[in-house]
């Protein structure tokens, strides 16, 4: 009842379905690879973002090579900003709007240097390309809490003066010209004593899971409904040629004819009679 199946036309529809069901399965797979990684970020959050700050001496080497499961934590710092080394950051957004963030070098008591995140700026009203003003660090000996973050890859494009494409740290420290601590900076949390201006603190990073598992499981069930419509196409064709065959056999008919005739679709009526037909009928009355 299913040799039919084996056919190039059946055996087609087949493969289809596989393609289709198999690109389904990595788009699934795919997004639960983001779920994830999601599900891992917020973990981090959870438990390090709000934690005690260390001190430097516990978190020094996470400052040469982060590992990934310590972004985030807290760290306190000592020490003073070198406000010449001061740079903004460009293409910076901040929910949806366009802007910078100010990095600074933050030179520790204990001789090592750090780059310290301080914040987010508006992009300028006043002068393009940059922002309207700068807001400066506070001045001599300062504590700061930051979190940490790994540094960001290079941009394959420059930026004007006084501005980084990216928190590329070893681009960075070559600007300064003195050794910096390159495997992670610091998201400024709070300092002591705190600068007269400052700029935006940055939010909390959302702990929120997404859609990635409904869509997922979305793209799994499209890949085994796909598996579904052909065994139903395939039924469908099986219970038709079963239903020819015994047509055929109560009447004496070829079961290839009752599946001809079955498919050959009837003549369809005109509604309206020819010209021809017009005229014939014309003579007819008249006794023609």
């Amino acid at each position: 009842m299913y040799r039919f199946l084996f056919s190039s036309k059946w055996l087609g529809y087949l493969l289809l379905a596989a393609i289709f069901a198999t690109a389904c399965v990595f788009l699934g797979r795919w997004q639960m690879d983001r779920r994830a990684e999601t599900l891992a970020e917020i973990n981090r959050v959870t438990s390090n973002y709000s934690a005690t700050p260390l001190p430097f001496e516990a978190a020094e080497a996470q400052f040469s090579r982060l590992d990934a499961d310590k972004e985030w934590t807290q760290v306190e710092l000592k020490g003073r900003y070198d406000v010449g080394g001061q740079r903004v950051v460009r293409n910076r957004p901040l929910n949806g709007q366009p802007g910078y963030e100010v990095v600074v070098p933050f030179r520790l008591t204990t001789g090592q240097t750090v780059v310290v995140d301080r914040g987010w700026l508006p992009i300028g009203n006043d002068t393009p390309g940059r922002p309207d003003s700068v807001p400066e660090p506070p001045s001599g000996d300062v504590t700061v809490v930051v979190r940490l973050k790994p540094g960001e890859p290079e941009l394959q494009r420059g930026a004007p003066d006084g501005q980084l494409a990216s928190i590329d740290l070893p681009a960075y420290a070559a600007q300064l010209g003195y050794p910096v601590l390159t495997g992670a900076y610091g998201q400024l949390a709070s300092e002591t004593p705190a600068a007269a201006t400052m700029p935006y603190p940055f939010p909390k990073p959302s702990v929120e899971e997404g859609t990635h598992l409904s869509y997922s499981l979305q793209w799994f069930a499209f890949g085994v409904l796909m598996f579904i419509g052909f065994g139903y196409a395939a039924r469908q064709q099986a219970r038709n040629a079963e239903i020819d065959a015994q047509d055929a056999a109560g009447d004496g008919t070829p079961e290839y004819a009752m599946a001809a005739n079955r498919r050959r679709p009837a003549p369809r009526k005109r509604k309206h009679p020819t010209a021809e037909e017009e005229e014939d009928a014309i003579l007819d009355a008249q006794g023609y």
